[in-house]
C-alpha cells in the first residue's frame, strides 16, 4: 500500500511539471507530513510540511518562496498558498538553501507554473542546473536526482534582493553542501519588526564511508565551521530551519491560539542552532 501511495503522488506529481519533468525522489512521503499553512509573523508564512520547512513571504510586488520541498509536494504547496488567499502565479522568486531533492525537488515545477526566478548561490546553482549528480556532495551515494532548473539567478553573500517592499539578505553556510544558502529578512505586526532567518541545513551528514576527518574533506571542515560562526553573529529573532524542530507541530498548535506571545520568537535560536551543529561535527570528528 505505501509503495502504491507513493506511485500515485509521483504521477500526479509528475504530470503537474509537464516539461519539467525528470525521475524523481522514490519515496517523498517521510517528507511530507501533513501541515497546516500559517502565519507566523507579519508577512512571513509557512506553506510547507511537517518534515520540511517552505516559506513564503508576501511582499507588495508579489510572493517569495523560500525552498520548494519534493517534486511530488508541489501540488500540496499550490493548495497552500490558495488556503491564504494566494495563487501561484503571485510567486516573483524563489529562493534556494540547497540542492538536494528534499528541498528543491519543487523548484521546477513551481518555477515553471509560477513563471518565477529561482535565486541560488553559485555552486548551488551549479548542481541545480544538472538536477543534483554533485559527486563532491558528502551524500553523494544517498542522494536522488531531482528535475533540473533552467531559469536561475545567482546570488553572493550578503547581497541583497529586493521584491516590492521586502529586502532579503543571502548568507552562504556551506558545510551541508558547499552551496548551502540561508536567508533573513524583516518582517512587521504594526511597527514592531523583527528578522526572520530561514536557516540552511548545518548538519554534518554523509554517506557511508565518507569521513569528514580525512584530509581530503577539510575544506568541508573549514566551511562548516565559517558557517557556524556566522549564523551564531546573525541578527535573528525567529529562526526557521530548513527542517523543523521537534516541537514545531505544538509550537503552530500554540501560535494559533494566541498571537500575543509568539513561540516562534527567540533571538537566541540561530546561536543555539549552530551550537547544536558545532557539536554534531565535532562528534563525527572523534568518530
Amino acid at each position: 500500500m505505501r509503495k502504491t501511495v507513493a506511485l500515485a503522488i509521483s504521477v500526479a506529481g509528475m504530470t503537474a511539471m509537464g516539461a519539467a519533468s525528470q525521475p524523481a525522489a522514490p519515496d517523498p512521503i517521510k517528507w511530507m507530513a501533513p501541515q497546516s499553512p500559517a502565519r507566523l509573523y507579519g508577512s512571513t508564512y509557512l506553506v510547507g510540511f511537517g518534515d520540511l520547512n517552505v516559506a513564503m513571504i508576501r511582499t507588495s510586488a508579489g510572493l517569495i518562496l523560500v525552498d520548494g520541498g519534493v517534486p511530488q509536494g508541489v501540488a500540496q504547496i499550490k493548495a497552500h498558498l490558495r488556503q491564504i488567499g494566494f495563487s501561484i502565479r503571485d510567486v516573483k522568486l524563489i529562493l534556494s538553501t540547497e540542492p538536494h531533492s528534499d528541498h528543491a525537488g519543487g523548484f521546477a515545477a513551481l518555477a515553471l507554473d509560477s513563471g518565477a526566478t529561482v535565486i541560488a548561490s553559485a555552486a548551488g546553482a551549479a548542481v541545480l542546473r544538472t538536477g543534483g549528480g554533485d559527486p563532491d556532495d558528502p551524500q553523494a551515494a544517498w542522494l536522488d536526482r531531482f528535475p533540473a532548473v533552467p531559469k536561475l539567478r545567482v546570488a553572493r553573500h550578503g547581497e541583497t534582493i529586493r521584491l516590492g517592499d521586502t529586502i532579503v539578505t543571502a548568507h552562504a553556510t556551506p558545510g551541508h553542501t558547499l552551496g548551502s544558502m540561508s536567508w533573513s529578512w524583516k518582517s512587521c505586526e504594526g511597527k514592531a519588526c523583527r528578522t526572520i532567518v530561514f536557516g540552511a541545513s548545518l548538519n554534518p551528514v554523509a554517506a557511508d564511508g565518507w569521513r569528514f576527518a580525512d584530509p581530503a574533506h577539510a575544506s568541508f571542515v573549514d566551511a562548516f565551521r565559517a558557517s557556524f560562526e556566522r549564523v551564531k553573529a546573525m541578527p535573528c529573532d525567529m529562526l526557521i530551519p530548513s527542517h523543523p524542530a521537534a516541537d514545531q507541530a505544538d509550537r503552530l498548535t500554540r501560535l494559533g491560539k494566541a498571537r500575543t506571545a509568539n513561540p516562534f520568537l527567540d533571538p537566541g535560536a540561530c546561536r543555539a542552532y549552530a551550537q547544536r551543529a558545532e557539536a554534531a561535527l565535532a562528534n563525527k570528528l572523534t568518530e
